[in-house]
């Protein structure tokens, strides 16, 4: 049994060996472990409650409306001029951004199969309105980790 729980920590450890492999030249800010696994959660927790646009299309068109919220962009997009200029939006803008190592990870936490570019996490459905406390316990976990990315670029720059 022992056996089986190390090839599987193993493959694990090759497995995200290829994932750091994958990722662009220009991901930064980099979400680390302890940073991504909230960021997920997050968008997971959008994604249940529609406040989520996935796509470069769907993220740049709310972008220059003037929607604001934490956009979260895949390292290991192939070819990387798809993404290049969302933060440079975000930035303009005022929107914290980061990326995170892999797309199909953020595919599955959007609640999509299809593998995700980037997605805006909005504090506010598109359509509609939220009940009060699952408004306020989203806004929380947005704000935690809009201020984990803040400190993360302010240490880049």
């Amino acid at each position: 049994m022992g056996s089986d729980s190390e090839a599987e920590k193993s493959a694990l450890k090759e497995k995200e060996r290829k994932k750091m492999l994958a990722l662009a030249p220009i991901a930064k800010p980099l979400a680390g472990k302890k940073l991504c696994k909230p960021t997920l959660k997050l968008v997971r927790k959008a994604a249940e409650h529609k406040c989520l646009k996935r796509g470069v299309k769907e993220v740049v068109k709310s972008i220059r409306r003037g929607h604001k919220g934490v956009c979260v962009i895949a390292g290991n997009i192939s070819p990387i001029d798809v993404i290049t200029h969302v933060p440079i939006l975000c930035e303009e803008a005022d929107i914290p951004y980061v990326y995170v190592p892999s797309k199909e990870d953020l595919a599955s936490a959007g609640a999509t199969k299809r593998p995700t570019c980037c997605v805006l996490v909005m504090t506010k459905p598109a359509k509609g309105e939220l009940e009060k406390g699952e408004q306020e316990k989203l806004k929380s976990d947005y704000d935690q980790v809009a201020s984990e990315i803040n400190e993360i670029t302010a240490s880049l720059f």
